[in-house]
């Protein structure tokens, strides 16, 4: 018997309008993979470097979780942190095709207790407006007075 390999303690899973759009971007883009999938009811599950989401399309759901309307963008309020090893592969997938960044590449200093992560990070808008924050750790220092 094969065991199952680990999951994530959190998969978010999204509604998109284009299940096939939504992969383009994913995978072909943001450097995702699907794991698996179900193309009979829209559903795909994508992972990269230990970050997962499941994507399921709208209308072709074996089932509803809409909780109110549904207005795009669907992802206002919200933006998921992917940690990566490397932005820079995803950045240059982006820009060959024109995507818009939501936000530029920036580097960032964040408190953690008595110390401040490094991080190197941008923002970007999958097609149904769910925000994805792609961020690189490059170095820890004690934190700054303030």
């Amino acid at each position: 018997m094969t065991e199952e390999p680990a999951s994530p303690a959190l998969v978010p899973e999204l509604i998109v309008e284009d299940l096939s759009q939504s992969l383009a971007f994913w995978c072909d883009l943001a450097g995702f993979s699907i794991t698996y999938q179900r193309p009979e009811t829209g559903f795909a599950f994508v992972s990269r470097e230990g970050a997962a989401f499941m994507l399921e399309q709208r209308n072709l759901a074996d089932r509803t979780w809409e909780t109110g309307e549904l207005v795009r963008p669907y992802g206002r309020g919200i933006n998921f942190e992917v940690h990566v090893v490397s932005i820079e592969p995803t950045l240059w997938a982006l820009r060959q095709v024109g995507w818009p960044l939501y936000a530029e590449p920036e580097e960032k200093w964040y408190r953690i207790d008595e110390r401040e992560a490094g991080v190197r990070q941008f923002l970007v808008q999958d097609p149904d407006g769910y925000l994805l924050r792609f961020s690189q750790h490059f170095g820890w220092r004690a934190a700054t007075a303030g």
